[in-house]
């Protein structure tokens, strides 16, 4: 869990007494399966839309959002929470003389949606005052009547909350009896019931699942008091409860035997393995600093292509709208004009909202825009960033990339990172090929703490599993790592990347941007790869 994560679980509280905002509101566990009639959303969101250009608007859009939570929380024998949340209303954004506008409203009677527009129009009309230059907007066609389903086999918020407490309990069992001292396991649930209609003639109604179970294992040396914690090898997906299913061929078995998993999940058996490598991690030798090479398993290489790839090529980053939260971007507009060498030449990294399985994929964006794939680094060199309608006249666009995006029907929707993904290797490569070939080096599986600064160049990353390689052979754990990298130096020391079969997704629930803030949820795949001399160091707080 990285620190997003865990800043917006904390929010939950034990005692589940105050909800954060974004959360919604509790509700019993049989209203997660109702929903809203599409016919009755079309009609609020014909209100809307006739309300907006009756008073003005020369453009409008309506969100009618249901959004759908489930958390179940527990520790070694005992359930420590169960929430069940739910948040219905209506967003409202028209542009009215050349500016935008925006109002909210949870009341979704039709009187309320038609204030609603004519409030956000009013708002617009008082924003032109001071505005500049018009919106421009890149053209969008109406695609009419358009329905879309995460394809999931079973609806999580259909399973009974015994079963998922079950699970839960049955694995921090398995991993006590494998020499735990602490284990806490998680389970979210999420369906999002997102309608989109705008003056541009749409009507789409899409219904969006995400799951996911993180848990964190803890050993403990009684004789010193020294503990050491592993993390689930788990990514959150954009699947039904089917994800536990346990399918063998979703097993990626490293060639040291840690289990890895893709679109299938073996929660039990992690537990268990987790348990005895927090075992081990106490007596693991801490490793020497200096230069290796890396060989990075997906479950890690995710949160490193999240930070250094995907956030610094989102373009209002890049503008500057973020400069006051988090961040700018050293990917300025000029290294795309020259032809910047972000990385090796066997690094292509690829936007795309539609990955089966992945946190972000939907049909369309908050927008009304069709998702697609698109590269943004192709053969190392930069190619392209990430924009909605009202960016993409800056890049000479003449469509947005479809990475608009809000997290909840009361927030407007800005631009937000898309899936990001490292094209695996052409040639045929195997984790074992890979690992042959490496004289010192070290292994890392799944993700840790890390640190990035404000332009997304200097950064630092952990993570849950580190093995030592020697003369091309895995000689055993290491603790206390992490490497240091510059972003187009790390990417330009990518040697070799794993072929298709080593594929995986890794992603984050809670990606934070904005302010006010707001979370949105994404994927980022990848094969195994190796960099070549990455700075390794020390971050234990003695070496004796």
């Amino acid at each position: 869990m990285d620190r997003r994560d865990f800043l917006a679980l904390s929010g939950l509280g034990l005692g589940g007494l105050v909800l954060p905002s974004w959360l919604g509101k509790a509700v019993a566990a049989d209203e997660l399966m109702t929903v809203l009639d599409p016919a009755i959303k079309k009609r609020l969101a014909d209100t809307a839309l006739q309300a907006a250009t009756g008073a003005g608007a020369s453009y409008c859009d309506v969100r009618i959002g249901r959004y759908l939570r489930q958390f179940v929380m527990t520790r070694e024998d005992k359930v420590q929470n169960v929430v069940n949340a739910e948040s219905t209303g209506v967003g409202v954004r028209v542009i009215a003389d050349g500016a935008w506008g925006f109002a909210a409203t949870n009341d979704i009677s039709p009187d309320a949606v038609a204030r609603a527009a004519r409030q956000a129009t009013a708002i617009a009309k008082a924003n032109a005052r001071i505005q500049a230059e018009p919106v421009q907007l890149a053209p969008v066609q109406g695609v009419g009547e358009m329905s879309w389903r995460t394809p999931i086999q079973r609806n999580a918020m259909e399973v009974p909350v015994k079963e998922k407490v079950d699970l839960l309990l049955g694995v921090n069992a398995a991993a006590m009896g494998a020499g735990a001292s602490f284990v806490n396991s998680t389970l979210f649930a999420v369906n999002e019931q997102k309608y989109f209609a705008s003056t541009d003639g749409s009507y789409i109604d899409q219904d969006v699942h995400r799951i996911w179970a993180p848990m964190t294992v803890t050993a403990i040396d009684q004789a010193s008091g020294k503990f050491r914690t592993r993390s689930g090898l788990s990514a959150p997906m954009g699947l039904g409860y089917e994800y536990f299913d346990a399918d063998p061929a979703q097993k990626f078995i490293s060639p040291n035997g840690v289990v890895n998993y893709g679109h299938s999940y073996d929660m039990v058996e992690d537990a268990v393995a987790a348990a005895k490598q927090a075992q081990e991690k106490l007596s693991a030798p801490s490793v020497e600093p200096g230069r290796y090479d890396l060989v990075l398993d997906p479950s890690h290489t995710w949160l490193t292509i999240h930070e250094s790839v995907g956030h610094p090529l989102e373009l209002d980053r890049v503008l500057g709208y973020e400069a006051n939260y988090a961040g700018t971007s050293f990917a300025t507009l000029d290294k795309r004009e020259e032809a910047f060498r972000y990385g090796s030449d066997l690094v292509t990294m690829f936007a795309d909202k539609t990955q089966p399985g992945s946190l972000g994929a939907v049909a369309y964006d908050d927008e009304g825009v069709e998702c697609k794939r698109w590269d943004l680094i192709r053969d190392g060199i930069l190619v392209d960033y990430q924009t909605i309608r009202d960016q993409a006249h800056i890049l000479g666009k003449d469509a947005s990339d479809g990475c608009c995006y809000a997290d909840s029907w009361s927030t407007v929707q800005f631009q937000r990172m898309p899936n990001v993904s490292m094209a695996p290797g052409k040639a045929p490569l195997s984790v074992e090929d890979m690992i042959k070939d490496v004289e010192n080096g070290i292994y890392i599986i799944g993700d840790g703490s890390f640190s990035i600064d404000q332009q997304r160049y200097n950064a630092q990353f952990g993570g849950q599993l580190f093995y030592e390689i020697k003369d091309g052979e895995i000689t055993g754990m290491v603790e206390d790592v992490a490497y240091q990298i510059r972003t187009p130096e790390f990417w330009n020391a990518c040697s070799a990347i794993c072929d298709e079969s080593d594929y995986r997704l890794g992603g984050s629930f809670f990606d934070g941007k904005g302010q006010p803030s707001q979370v949105s949820a994404v994927s980022h795949g990848s094969s195994t790869a190796r960099f070549d001399g990455i700075n390794v160091i020390n971050t234990a707080r003695s070496l004796g």
